[in-house]
């Protein structure tokens, strides 16, 4: 078995912590009287010695992103802390968690917005300074 591919048991702790982490942050953003705003885990890669729980997520609106995301990551104790009890009869260790944003669906409404000719650096050549600064 190589390295890249991940084994059965690191697939199957992924998804049980995606299901779960969804739950557990939305509920949080909603107590927490953010309303409006949607947390999708997109994936979750787990490292081999099952340790580490690399959470990508994706935030909408956008613009909320890092800042959640400071909030999420400074709250990861409390975070790992629920899963634990929710994963209790199916994980015996729960791993560390890491927490990043998922970019994949922004720099696919980038592609999709330069195909439709929607953003044309050549015509406005401002959107390839705006682009190398992010």
């Amino acid at each position: 078995m190589s390295n890249v591919e991940e084994s059965q048991r690191q697939k199957k702790i992924g998804s049980v912590l995606q299901r779960d982490l969804v739950e557990v942050l939305q509920g949080a953003a909603t107590q927490g009287g953010l309303h409006g705003i949607l947390i999708s885990v997109s994936k979750v890669k787990v490292t081999v010695d099952l340790s580490v729980a690399k959470v990508y997520l994706s935030i909408f609106p956008n613009d909320k992103a890092k800042e959640l995301l400071v909030g999420i990551k400074s709250n990861t104790p409390l975070i790992r802390h629920e899963l634990a009890q929710r994963t209790k009869n199916q994980l015996r260790r729960m791993p560390n968690l890491e927490f990043f944003i998922d970019d994949s669906l922004e720099y696919i409404d980038q592609i999709d917005k330069s195909l439709k000719g929607q953003e044309n650096p050549i015509k406005d050549p401002s959107i390839l300074d705006k682009r190398k600064k992010s």
